[in-house]
């Protein structure tokens, strides 16, 4: 689906990412090891590589790697970027819009998103995808930087071994701004490997923290458990401050690189 366009995702927007993660065609291997493989893609006229995940959880059960990626109550857990995480509304029990800020290391200034995000179980493999849309009560907020998801999704399946699950991960993001050279090569080497082995590390934790935490509430597989108000399409536009914003740009090129310090601008949901 395009930026900004707020609708309810079709059978061919799953397709596209089935496709986008299963085809590696056009796709260079830039990180390859026994159970994770990652790859990136340039797409004309944006500075930023599309990049692919693929790996497996021998440990993890498919239903439970999915539970994860959806609990906005675990993620306050386990995503340690995250500053701020808010249903705006739905629209259907499986489509919602939601508001998503997180933490870089200073000097970086800090990014958010406003998300549409639909999924979809079809039984034999689940399926969570989202992009960047408006809405006109979220407004870019100062000192942040809005950033654009043109398209970012997971795939779960059964591991083909028999054992435990397969995650794809496939994210066309656009931090904004003009980044370090050294951030920028750093993604696919440093970056989507420590976003793997921190969603493994919470995916063996879940079973023990849910029972602990609302273990019957999972409102992604029960729709009358759904509390967010029902989006209003037209509330659905650019607010009169993004309306009124001339750039999206900041320099941060001069940056230098802090080795001790984990750097994550690609890891929205």
């Amino acid at each position: 689906m395009d930026i900004g366009v707020v609708k309810i995702a079709e059978d061919k927007d799953f397709e596209k990412l089935k496709r986008l993660y299963d085809d590696n065609n056009d796709w260079r291997l830039d990180y390859n090891k026994p159970d994770i493989s990652v790859w990136t893609k340039s797409v004309p006229g944006i500075s930023f590589r599309m990049v692919k995940i693929r790996t497996r959880f021998p440990d993890v059960m498919p239903e439970t790697l999915y539970d994860v990626l959806h609990d906005p109550e675990y993620r306050k857990v386990w995503d340690t970027h995250m500053i701020e995480s808010k249903d705006i509304g739905f629209f259907n029990p499986n489509n919602d819009i939601g508001y998503y800020s997180m933490a870089c290391p200073s000097p970086l200034k800090n990014r958010d998103f406003v998300l549409q995000r639909s999924w979809l179980d079809t039984g034999l493999e689940q399926l969570i995808l989202n992009h960047s849309v408006f809405h006109k009560d979220y407004p870019p907020r100062k000192h942040y930087v809005r950033a654009t998801s043109y398209l970012t999704g997971y795939i779960v399946r059964p591991s083909l071994n028999g054992d435990g699950s397969e995650l794809g991960y496939v994210s066309h993001t656009d931090p904004h701004g003009k980044l370090p050279v050294w951030l920028v090569n750093k993604v696919t080497q440093i970056f989507a490997p420590k976003l793997v082995k921190k969603l493994h590390k919470a995916s063996v934790g879940y079973p023990s923290w849910k029972l602990q935490n609302n273990p019957n509430l999972k409102p992604w597989h029960y729709p009358e458990q759904i509390t967010a108000p029902r989006i209003q399409i037209e509330d659905c536009v650019k607010s009169l401050e993004e309306k009124n914003l001339k750039n999206n740009y900041v320099d941060e090129s001069e940056l230098r690189e802090a080795p001790s310090k984990e750097v994550s601008i690609m890891d929205s949901d």
